[in-house]
């Protein structure tokens, strides 16, 4: 968790504020959506981003008390993960005709970290194919790659597929995001009480949100 914030990243979060009503939101989606927001100045976020509450604790303790592995698709997904170091294999991976690079990248760092990681995923969507074909059992899953091509699917299956997840329903995303949503994670205290149980809602419009409270 960090202690100190620059101002002018205080006045970004204020202003923020001042245009999307965050408050209703529970602790740690308010934080992932509005570091993501604050990282691309771009709200529609708000109505974008799909994550709930229990997988976000969940993670956060894997992050915290377990010292869960962190794996970036991309150099620049890693480079901006700021208070941990993340693991990135995709120098050493190589294409072939039925593999693309990022996916065998994901194949190399799995291998590498095996299961209970938590993955950040914010270029090539065949990065996140791969990683939802293997039983890596993560911790978490940050699925926000981008393009035209195929990114929007991937993180519809990375939704139909269970797995613990951070997702975005649009082809936007990108490494700012993804690292975005992760150093949320690092940067936020956990909540001392978890929440109540109740049944996943849709919380608050700006004019309208995707992103969900499992409470």
């Amino acid at each position: 968790m960090r202690t100190t914030v620059h101002p002018i990243e205080q006045e970004s979060f204020r202003r923020l504020r001042t245009r999307l009503d965050t408050s209703p939101l529970p602790p740690l989606t308010r934080a992932v959506v509005e570091r993501v927001i604050h990282s691309s100045a771009d709200l529609a976020y708000a109505q974008d981003l799909v994550c709930d509450e229990r997988t976000l604790a969940a993670a956060h303790r894997a992050l915290h008390e377990a010292a869960a592995p962190i794996v970036a698709d991309v150099e620049m997904v890693a480079a901006g993960i700021t208070a941990r170091s993340a693991l990135c294999r995709v120098r050493d991976a190589k294409s072939t005709p039925d593999l693309t690079r990022s996916a065998h990248a994901i194949r190399l760092a799995y291998e590498e970290v095996g299961p209970g990681a938590v993955w950040v995923i914010g270029c090539a969507p065949t990065a996140l194919e791969e990683l939802i074909t293997l039983d890596a059992a993560p911790a978490l899953v940050i699925g926000l790659p981008v393009g035209f091509v195929g990114a929007a699917e991937s993180k519809a299956a990375l939704r139909e597929s269970g797995l613990p997840a951070v997702s975005n329903i649009s082809e936007k995303g990108g490494s700012a995001v993804a690292a975005a949503a992760l150093n949320a994670l690092l940067y936020t205290a956990l909540p001392t009480e978890a929440p109540p149980t109740r049944p996943r809602t849709t919380v608050p419009r700006a004019p309208r949100t995707t992103v969900e409270e499992t409470a």
